[in-house]
């Protein structure tokens, strides 16, 4: 017999080697390769390891990443360990020395070390 899959609804939150990271609402219907597609999947993502997380009841879902080089000082305190000095040094930063390449860059601006870039990594991002 064939058990009835779940009704499909809601929002997934799609993130890593796309094009267009973010959140996409889920249709009855929607396919898996669907939403990938609306995501734009890079050419050199690894799809053998797609990590699916569902939130129990009244958990917050996955944040959206912060993009260094559009955020303004506001946004970047939301992000863990950065207060409003250093948000607004990431702002001089990226002002005086142009867009961040990757978030590892974020390490050269003052008062930024290992510790506070490693709680922060997996909520930030770059654009071109």
């Amino acid at each position: 017999s064939q058990s009835a899959s779940p009704r499909q609804s809601g929002e997934v939150y799609i993130g890593g080697a796309v094009a267009n990271p973010g959140i996409y609402f889920l249709k009855e219907g929607d396919t898996m390769q669907a939403l990938l597609s609306d995501a734009g999947v890079e050419p050199n993502a690894n799809l053998s390891h797609i990590k699916i997380y569902i939130p129990r009841e009244g958990e917050s879902s996955l944040p959206q990443k912060v993009d260094l080089n559009r955020a303004d000082s506001w946004l970047l305190q939301v992000l863990p360990g950065i207060g409003k000095v250093t948000a607004q040094k990431i702002v001089d930063y990226r002002n005086e020395n142009g867009p961040f390449r990757q978030i590892e860059d974020l390490l050269q601006v003052k008062g930024i070390g290992q510790g506070t870039f490693d709680k922060i990594k997996d909520y930030i991002t770059v654009s071109d």
